[in-house]
């Protein structure tokens, strides 16, 4: 049976209706995650709920901790990983509300740890293709059940922050054909693949950035009920998931990542740094 994560953003704190749902501490090899980690079932399938700024939103994008984050969501024995977070849009079909269910990213934070690798067991992950198809699908399924407009496919402009884009970044964003923009998904992407787990993101759009010509007419006050909103149309999803999940063979490889992606040589890796790369990479060390 799959284990269903859900790494919450902006707005999505805890998730309702979990049976025998209750907060555990987690630590990882790389220090503790964001907040402790709601466990429960939903009809019948274990799911576990992690807020990524903790609640009462304490960290920023630059300061999660987004590798214990996808540990702890390893170690706890998640197979699929569902991420959904508040972004901007840049298309006007993707309008205040709707769900984006996002296939492609540009990576433009640099302030953030990437890789679980690194000196003394080095690795290279392929993220060409950074979500699992399954498991979009099955969020774009869960999705429409709940009531949602969602566009299936959108590249997600992953910027540092905190503050947001200039209207400058906005027009080259949109020129180079990114659909939405947030702060959260990179790296975390890429640490799923590592950790070799079924991936899927889902921008909840809160606003059009700033290139939109009528951008600075909106009021944060519109934008915060957008964003309740969208985050009762994502706790509606999130219900439905179990329905959707399947432990079916992912065409994507998610869970067979690291295959043929560890380059150093076995003797001549760290032991101490493979005792703590055992926690996501086991598999194949």
């Amino acid at each position: 049976m799959p284990v269903i994560g859900v790494i919450g953003g902006s707005g999505l704190y805890a998730v309702d209706g979990l049976q025998d749902a209750t907060w555990r501490a987690q630590d990882t090899p790389w220090g503790a995650p964001s907040d402790e980690m709601l466990h429960g079932t939903l009809d019948g399938t274990e799911m576990i709920f992690l807020p990524r700024h903790g609640r009462g939103h304490v960290h920023s994008p630059s300061t999660v901790p987004y590798r214990a984050n996808v540990a702890a969501m390893k170690a706890a024995g998640v197979t699929h990983l569902v991420s959904v977070s508040a972004t901007g849009s840049f298309r006007e079909e993707m309008a205040p509300g709707d769900l984006v269910i996002v296939d492609q990213f540009i990576d433009r934070t640099f302030a953030r740890e990437k890789s679980f690798f690194g000196t003394g067991c080095v690795a290279h992950v392929s993220v060409a293709h950074p979500v699992c198809p399954a498991l979009s699908a099955a969020c774009a399924r869960a999705a429409r059940t709940a009531g949602a407009t969602v566009h299936e496919g959108g590249t997600y402009l992953a910027m540092e922050g905190p503050q947001f884009s200039t209207l400058a970044e906005s027009r080259l964003y949109r020129d180079w054909g990114c659909d939405v923009i947030g702060m959260t998904n990179m790296p975390e992407a890429k640490l799923a693949r590592e950790a070799e787990l079924h991936y899927a993101s889902v921008a909840m759009v809160t606003d059009y950035d700033s290139w939109h010509p009528d951008h600075g007419s909106v009021q944060i006050t519109d934008i915060i009920a957008t964003l309740q909103a969208n985050v009762a149309r994502a706790t509606a999803m999130v219900a439905n998931l179990p329905a959707e999940v399947t432990d079916a063979p992912c065409d994507e490889g998610c869970d067979r990542a690291l295959d043929h992606a560890v380059m150093t040589a076995p003797e001549a890796r760290d032991p101490a740094v493979v005792e703590r790369l055992r926690a996501i990479a086991g598999r194949v060390l």
